[in-house]
């Protein structure tokens, strides 16, 4: 995610967070990098033109922290400005109103709609506990009513069937009376998508909101559009009243520029933003969160809250208690590890959110790749139960099996039970007194990138923007 701007940002500033003394000169030296870094990020011109000049003029007139050296005082200024372009702080949905609340989503043919409704019903049933009915008012596209009702079912909330002879405000006023007799707290209303250029569409939904009034009105849009989301967004917020804005496919976005400009251009904040296809990958869009990650500070907050709500922790104190009681560490039990870090987004989407990524080689990134952890998981799952909890047993003809088995070569099964190796001689120490301390110290040997035997650099030991 923002993965090109994060480069070349972090590049940039990275000359400039160890200068001890801030010139006229190096300051418009830098800010020339990163006005360029913005634009080939697709930033709007009137963004890039605002926060290049805010930041200039922060830049030359402040008071520097003494805890921070001039070029790294620089540096946070360019995040607190990032952080202001795209909205300061997460703004929730508003749901205060006589239940059902109603919440209305438009967009473009193509942005992600549907899914979005069924995230968004995902996320307000398990974060907020909210009873949620999802309804379709997409009368155009048969399989996108269809489409609703299965996602529906996979996320456990109800669904109001319409079908495309009804009129799109019938079905909508239908649904309401029956979020209200079933106690619904909240009413996700998916529209059909539209161009702004056509008018007659624009006028239906302008008719739609007005007999519905919600009191949420979501704008989806690609963020792989670039600035073109935040010109869209602008069109139909002269439409309808928007509230704010769901940015899909922020994942595949490595230009960062949607982001960066809706809020400016709209006004319009982004509430959440879409990180992948399962109905589970949608998060609050934090623009603090956002600016550190695009700086190559990481996100550690959202990786917190995502362990908080994805770790199974009755299955991490089975563990924890097993470890402590000397009874050892098998490979079922780092096959668990494995399938726990695959729920959470796999090993790259916890990486994305880690200090210091920016600085780690390529290659490196390939090796700690998801690929490595799914193929770990194949080779341990063409075990047996026995090899398992023995794996010194596993000689030449097992080895063979176990390739063969996971589509593998013997080679690869050798580099995982030496990496078993190395994690078991780690889950070994924390048994005594400081056992924790001592097994974050040799954390690296652990990670898969270490199976060639070098291991991972610690996190953030270069000396870039996020080294405060």
């Amino acid at each position: 995610m923002f993965e090109n701007l994060s480069d070349r940002l972090s590049h940039t500033l990275k000359n400039i967070s160890g200068r001890g003394r801030l010139t006229e000169d190096n300051i418009k030296d830098t800010m020339r990098e990163v006005r360029m870094a913005l634009l080939e990020a697709d930033v709007a011109l009137p963004v890039v033109r605002e926060f290049v000049k805010k930041v200039k003029e922060r830049g030359l007139g402040q008071d520097v922290n003494k805890s921070l050296s001039p070029g790294q005082a620089f540096v946070k200024i360019v995040q607190s400005e990032l952080v202001s372009a795209m909205g300061e702080a997460n703004e929730e949905l508003d749901l205060a109103s006589q239940p059902p609340a109603v919440v209305m989503m438009a967009g473009l043919q193509g942005a992600g709609k549907t899914t979005s409704v069924a995230k968004l019903a995902r996320f307000l049933k398990e974060r907020h506990k909210k009873k949620v009915m999802v309804v379709s008012a997409d009368v155009y596209r048969p399989a996108a009513i269809k489409q609703l009702e299965t996602l529906a079912t996979e996320v456990g909330v109800d669904f109001f069937p319409s079908s495309v002879d009804q009129q799109p405000i019938a079905i909508v006023e239908a649904a309401v009376e029956q979020a209200r007799t079933q106690f619904a707290d909240v009413l996700l209303v998916d529209t059909a998508g539209r161009l702004h250029v056509d008018s007659d569409m624009m006028d239906e939904i302008k008719a739609l909101h007005q007999a519905v009034n919600p009191i949420e009105t979501l704008f989806v849009v690609d963020a792989m559009t670039g600035q073109d989301a935040a010109n869209t967004a602008q069109a139909f917020n002269e439409a309808l009243p928007l509230t704010g804005v769901i940015l899909t496919k922020a994942d595949g976005d490595a230009r960062g520029g949607a982001a960066l400009s809706i809020r400016h251009i709209t006004g319009k904040p982004i509430k959440f933003m879409g990180v992948g296809e399962k109905t589970d990958a949608l998060e609050p869009f934090h623009p603090d969160r956002i600016a550190s990650r695009i700086l190559g500070m990481g996100d550690v907050l959202s990786l917190i809250e995502e362990v908080e709500r994805k770790v199974d922790k009755k299955q991490a104190q089975k563990l924890a208690t097993k470890v402590q009681k000397g009874q050892g560490f098998d490979l079922e039990d780092f096959r668990e590890q494995l399938v726990q870090m695959r729920n959470m987004g796999g090993m790259m989407g916890m990486m994305d959110k880690l200090p210091g990524m920016g600085q780690i080689p390529d290659a490196m990134k390939d090796q700690v790749g998801d690929k490595m952890t799914i193929q770990m998981e194949a080779m341990i799952s063409s075990m047996t139960k026995g090899e398992r909890a023995r794996p010194e047993i596993i000689k030449g003809s097992r080895k063979r099996r176990i390739a063969a088995g996971s589509g593998t070569q013997i080679q690869d099964v050798n580099r995982l039970l030496k990496q078993f190796t190395q994690m078991q001689k780690m889950m070994k120490k924390m048994k005594g007194k400081g056992g924790m301390r001592k097994m974050m110290g040799k954390m690296q040997g652990m990670m898969p990138g270490g199976m060639g035997g070098g291991g991972m650099p610690p996190m953030g030991g270069g000396r870039g923007p996020g080294r405060f």
